[in-house]
């Protein structure tokens, strides 16, 4: 974002993550076609995502 550096996990190094303005200062972080997280200017942290590989509950 800008020069700013945000570090997500040495996991996505060298790999392209998206990232899509969704609310003013909200960005929703993306690898492939799963939502990361969210990440907030104000406090500079990625908040986590619902887990899509949960199970679903009965």
């Amino acid at each position: 974002m800008g020069r700013r550096k945000i570090n997500l996990s040495t996991v996505f190094g060298g790999q392209m993550v998206g990232i899509r303005e969704v609310a003013d200062t909200i960005w929703l972080v993306s690898f492939m076609e799963y939502d990361l997280g969210f990440f907030d200017e104000d406090c500079g942290r990625v908040e986590p995502a619902v887990n899509p590989f949960l199970p679903e509950k009965l």
